[in-house]
């Protein structure tokens, strides 16, 4: 199975992702790649794509990840409808009880005036 992903070129703090298709099986670093089908650099958020050849492959069954899905569409480029999005991640705390904002608020006191 095909799956469409990103590849990371670039140096140390300075990634530029290559988008390419391989197999599934196959690491993202492994070099076999069926095709190279765009680029995307995250500190510019400069995106280039070949639209036709990305559309064939996912006519064709192959698999976006998460993350070029999301480049994808930001770009117009339609997701099959067999194309699943993955679940929005909720951040839950996990003792809630204990943050300062659920505590009840203190009473300010007020000190008695002797006459």
């Amino acid at each position: 199975m095909l799956a469409i992903r990103m590849q990371r070129n670039g140096r140390v703090h300075a990634p530029v992702y290559r988008i390419v298709v391989q197999e599934s099986q196959r690491h993202p670093l492994s070099g076999r790649v069926v095709a190279e089908v765009g680029n995307y650099n995250p500190e510019t958020k400069k995106t280039t794509l070949d639209k036709e050849k990305v559309e064939f492959y996912l006519k064709n069954g192959a698999k976006p990840s998460s993350r070029v899905a999301f480049v994808l569409e930001k770009n117009g480029i339609e997701l099959p409808k067999w194309y699943k999005k993955p679940a929005q991640k909720s951040a839950k705390a996990k003792h809630a009880d204990k943050l300062r904002k659920n505590q009840p608020k203190e009473e300010p006191v007020e000190e008695a005036q002797e006459a």
